[in-house]
């Protein structure tokens, strides 16, 4: 027979358990009713209610913070295992196809930290370009398998909800009505210094590039290994004298503020011929890559000569957020400028191609820009593509 301790004790239990059953109904209704007004509920709602974060946002903003905190959470996820996959690669294309994943998850990441990080000053346009980026960078990781006919065994085991939970992030960011305006000729972003470089009849260099001996250095990667390991990130100004750079250049995301002065577009050139048509993705193809925040080139000509046969051939990657191009030139066929995501502004620039010339996704302004349709192969069309990612 119970004692009456006993029943209290029971009927305690049973009380705190139907507290606790109701209080996680009124939890789950409420985290509902934000994630129903997300583009994505499910994965939303999964994450949510079944992650580390334990409590009903009451604002829209609690909301976001906690939704790009989740989206953070499982792209870190997506990244190790995606790390993992490499061993699983049956051939090189498989292989080129994870190696652009892994750089594109890093970039990802960094645009979500600079979201959430308490110590940037994120305004809702910021929010929106680097939300925008890492949706991006994950959509280009799907379509490296696509376009080099890989996608049946790698894609399904790297299949997550990462694009889902950003778009989401996207969705309820604030947005932004604010116009761009310019000052000199310039967006308002390029500050006083870097126009005054950038209209400078000679500007000064940290380090100076000549094939002929009489710089610092004779390639121009060589120059770029250097300032990546400058202290600070102010703008460091690397000359390139004339001549044709047969090379393949990346500025990563960690180098900022790099400037690229040559002598003129017709005199300083930097070629390469990486293709498609020849083992790479279109985002591994390009001549010049960069990343690197506030980037700037002015004078150079980016080219990549692997001509129609080999489709898609890019001369100029850039994700280069609030980067400027002045007096450039950029030479190819199919895809010649990959305008990939961030922010960019091109001032008299020279563009020649084909199918898909100037395409991405940035948010870009081209002025004053002469573009020049090449003859393409039998059965292509000339098009410029541009693309925004909404949900």
């Amino acid at each position: 027979m119970a004692t009456k301790f006993e029943i209290l004790f029971i009927l305690f239990a049973s009380f705190s358990s139907f507290l606790s059953s109701a209080s996680s109904s009124v939890v789950s209704d409420d985290i509902n009713q934000w994630c129903n007004k997300t583009p994505y509920p499910e994965p939303c709602k999964y994450f949510m209610s079944n992650g580390s974060h334990n409590f009903v946002p009451k604002q829209k903003s609690e909301f976001r913070k906690m939704a790009m905190q989740i989206a953070m959470e499982r792209a870190l996820n997506a990244e190790t295992h995606t790390k993992w996959l490499g061993s699983k690669c049956r051939n090189e294309l498989e292989k080129n196809a994870w190696s652009d994943c892994l750089k594109l998850y890093e970039s990802t990441i960094l645009q979500l930290n600079n979201t959430l990080d308490p110590n940037t000053k994120c305004s809702d346009v910021d929010a929106q370009t680097w939300l925008s980026t890492a949706l991006t960078n994950l959509e280009t990781c799907r379509a490296g398998f696509i376009e080099l006919g890989v996608s049946d065994f790698m894609l399904p085991l790297m299949s997550n909800n990462v694009s889902k939970l950003i778009s989401n992030t996207l969705a309820i960011n604030n947005g932004s009505t604010e116009k761009q305006t310019y000052k000199e000729g310039f967006p308002t972003w390029v500050s006083p210094g870097n126009r005054k470089l950038l209209q400078s009849s000679s500007p000064a260099a940290n380090l100076v590039v000549a094939q002929d001996g009489s710089g610092n250095y004779q390639t121009i990667q060589a120059a770029i290994d250097v300032a990546a390991k400058r202290s600070g990130s102010g703008r460091f100004v690397i000359h390139v004298k004339s001549g044709v750079y047969k090379e393949n250049i990346e500025i990563g995301n960690k180098m900022k503020n790099i400037m690229l002065v040559g002598d003129g577009l017709k005199n300083t050139i930097i070629t390469g011929s990486r293709s498609v048509g020849g083992g790479s993705t279109t985002f591994n193809s390009a001549t010049v890559a960069v990343t690197g925040g506030g980037f700037i080139a002015r004078d150079i000509t980016f080219r990549n000569t692997a001509g129609p046969q080999n489709h898609q051939a890019v001369a100029l990657r850039s994700g280069s957020d609030l980067s400027v191009f002045y007096r450039c030139g950029f030479e190819g066929y199919q895809d010649t400028l990959y305008i990939h995501s961030q922010r960019q502004f091109y001032k008299e620039c020279d563009i020649y191609g084909t199918v898909d010339f100037i395409f991405g996704n940035a948010a870009v302004v081209l002025q004053n820009c002469m573009i020049y349709a090449r003859k393409p192969m039998s059965g292509q069309k000339i098009r410029i593509k541009t693309r925004k990612n909404r949900p």
